[in-house]
């Protein structure tokens, strides 16, 4: 691992467990074995590593929902892969999403404008499947944006607790949470989500992560 890659890979750490302004210089020196003052060689600011590690994460995410998506004109299975999708991201790369997640408000005016625009981005994927799925009356909510919210919420909140330990494989835990999403937004038939492969591989693909954690 590069000096770049450690100083990427020790914010990421320490940002998800001690927040962006709990984590100083010099713990981030500590943590990438290098010498404080070195450190700026490979960081510019601390804000400038907080908004590289927030888009690329955003940009992955992106990508990867357009692979996930690609021609799926179904909203059915559109939401059904941007859930999955979501998910898996979390379960894979917990430290790295939670400091997406959480860390938006850190940010100054112009970063925080730059990171939210990705973000806005990303939801318009979701908000589209589920007005989508509305229009054509698959899906029935009352409030199509609250619903939309109310998922993410859900869907992020596995970063803070999935384990490989847990009861379920990542799969499982995909599959389970698409069905609980389509059963949120009413849809009417059968809900069961069988072959999320195609959403495995991209996971695999863009985060460079296998496609399933072994349990221990």
């Amino acid at each position: 691992m590069s000096s770049g890659e450690r100083v990427r890979a020790a914010a990421v750490k320490l940002f998800a467990a001690k927040g962006f302004h709990g984590t100083g210089i010099r713990d981030l020196a500590q943590e990438a074995e290098l010498s404080s003052a070195s450190l700026y060689h490979y960081m510019g600011t601390k804000e400038d590593l907080l908004v590289e590690i927030m888009a690329t994460s955003l940009r992955r995410l992106l990508d990867a929902a357009a692979k996930a998506t690609a021609g799926a004109g179904d909203p059915v299975a559109r939401l059904r892969a941007l859930v999955a999708l979501h998910v898996l991201a979390h379960a894979a790369q917990p430290a790295e999403t939670r400091v997406v997640d959480n860390e938006v408000d850190a940010l100054s005016d112009a970063a925080r404008a730059r990171v939210v625009a990705l973000r806005d981005e990303y939801e318009e994927l979701w908000a589209q499947a589920i007005e989508d799925g509305v229009a054509a009356g698959v899906f029935h909510t009352a409030h199509p944006a609250v619903t939309r919210l109310a998922l993410l919420e859900m869907c992020s909140g596995v970063a803070r607790w999935y384990s490989p330990r847990g009861p379920l494989p990542l799969d499982g835990l995909a599959r389970h949470y698409a069905e609980l999403a389509l059963r949120a937004l009413g849809h009417p038939g059968e809900v069961a989500v069988t072959d999320l492969r195609p959403c495995l591989e991209v996971v695999a693909q863009v985060w460079d992560v296998p496609h399933q954690k072994d349990r221990k």
